[in-house]
């Protein structure tokens, strides 16, 4: 298991980067996050939803996604509530003091999927959540400790020196710990150095004297890896200042979801990608894209505060493009229904009515594989689905997209300039992607493969990984664990 420091620390990363390592040696690996809090997530070969960064883990180990390698996703609707998926379906709604109760049942269905994935698979690599060093969260734990705990498994500890005071964080983490948890914590893995290793020795040194608790190894800051974020905006992009470029802007919503739509964009040569956060000014701009949202009404009237309706409007008063996805689609038509109250009061809110449908929440989640090709755009299109809502009305007539299935998607408005989609990553496909972007203004857009840029991150972060890391070492510390009597 390999838990941080802190979050962010590095955990996602390292693990996917072990899962190509084993992978490449021969090893059926799968990974497993027992309780993951995201608004990033991505469909599954089963049906159900799990956290992006576990999908990732999976195209790392050669697998497709299952639920099972996240058994419980917590997607925050407020700052105290969040929708509670279990195997990939969502179970309920709760806020925090609730799912506190409700961890034992929680920790039933965490157990169960690593049961299955033990049987199946010859490893099994665990990624914690946050640290565990969370003393106000150790009782009935099963993300961290509680886990580690209960099924016998070795824990690697990481930590990101780029923070600062990483010594202290590992040293910190420890001492918050019980003794059992403390021996169970096998060695140390710093990440994102950069500068001379031989200044940072003294301090490795120190601290397996301190702690008796060997560093596998020092990772260096990779610059430039195209990988799924768990949650964090990952708003750097390489920029090209040659040729034609295209300005894009996305608002980040209170709640904003799968913002890792737009990473194709970000990575995209001839696209400058901004992200617009509370209080930013608007920058003008030649595509407008409204994201996804947990809480769509919620994050409409953001907007509204925010003055983004008055620029949306003056944006196509100008001839700009805007595109709607999932919850931004929903945002763009008439109104917005929600009589079951499940973000919040029962009621209906006006959208912006760009475009002319109505959408009504209810309780049934769409989660779908999808693909089609976009009307009148001539493009081959691959994406997923996943929203609560029915959308109906007269622009749904002329829909964005055609999928193979015959259903029709979303909504193109009769000037052309405004799109709407339920299809997350429709942007991944280098042919929609193209497509998409010769729609917005871009007139000669050069084809930009976002899903083998991510290839070629984990073959890249493998390889960091064998060169920095005592990976024998490490892959030694598995057999430290007995096999557990039960789960």
């Amino acid at each position: 298991m390999v838990q941080g420091t802190t979050s962010d620390a590095g955990k996602s990363t390292l693990v996917a980067g072990l899962c190509r390592v084993l992978r490449r040696r021969g090893v059926r690996v799968a990974p497993f996050k027992p309780q993951n809090m995201a608004l990033n997530s991505a469909v599954t070969e089963d049906g159900g939803e799990i956290g992006r960064a576990q999908a990732l883990q999976a195209q790392a180990a050669g697998l497709a996604p299952h639920s099972d390698m996240n058994p419980v996703l917590l997607k925050p609707s407020s700052d105290t509530g969040a929708q509670i998926v279990i195997h990939g379906r969502v179970r309920t709604d709760m806020d925090a003091r609730a799912y506190h109760e409700y961890k034992p049942l929680a920790m039933a269905a965490v157990l169960e999927s690593y049961r299955r994935l033990r049987a199946s698979y010859d490893c099994v690599l665990v990624e914690g959540a946050g640290s565990p060093a969370e003393v106000n969260l150790r009782e009935r734990d099963i993300a961290n400790m509680g886990f580690a705990e209960a099924v016998d498994c070795p824990v690697v500890l990481v930590a990101d020196i780029d923070r600062g005071g990483v010594f202290a964080h590992f040293l910190g983490t420890l001492e918050c710990l019980s003794s059992s948890e403390r021996e169970r914590i096998r060695g140390f893995v710093i990440n994102r150095f950069r500068g001379d290793i031989a200044l940072l020795e003294p301090g490795l040194a120190w601290l397996e004297r301190k702690t008796g608790k060997p560093v596998f190894g020092v990772l260096p800051y990779l610059h430039g890896l195209h990988l799924d974020a768990e949650d964090a905006i990952q708003s750097q992009q390489a920029v090209n200042t040659d040729g034609e470029r295209l300005r894009a802007i996305v608002p980040v919503l209170p709640r904003i979801s799968n913002h890792t739509d737009f990473d194709a964009l970000r990575a995209h040569p001839q696209v400058d990608l901004a992200f617009i956060g509370p209080g930013m000014r608007i920058p003008r701009a030649d595509l407008v894209v409204l994201p996804g949202s947990k809480s769509v009404r919620a994050d409409l009237d953001w907007l509204r505060r925010e003055g983004w309706e008055a620029e949306i409007r003056r944006h196509l008063r100008y001839g700009g493009k805007l595109i709607g996805i999932c919850g931004g689609m929903q945002m763009l038509g008439t109104w917005l229904h929600d009589p079951l109250g499940l973000e919040g009061a029962a009621g209906s809110v006006q959208g912006f009515g760009l475009l002319d449908f109505e959408t009504t929440l209810d309780a049934h989640k769409r989660l779908e594989r999808a693909s089609g090709r976009l009307s009148g755009l001539r493009a081959r299109v691959c994406g997923y689905e996943i929203h609560m809502g029915i959308s109906s009305g007269p622009a749904l007539a002329r829909p964005a997209v055609v999928l193979d299935d015959g259903r029709c998607d979303g909504a193109l408005s009769e000037d052309g300039q405004v799109l709407a989609t339920y299809l997350h990553g429709a942007f991944d496909e280098p042919e929609a992607c193209a497509a998409l972007l010769r729609w917005a203004g871009l007139a000669r857009p050069v084809e930009s493969n976002y899903a083998a840029l991510r290839e070629a991150s984990i073959e890249r972060l493998a390889d960091a990984l064998a060169q920095h890391l005592s990976i024998d070492r490490l892959l030694a510390e598995l057999r430290w664990a007995r096999e557990p009597q039960s789960l």
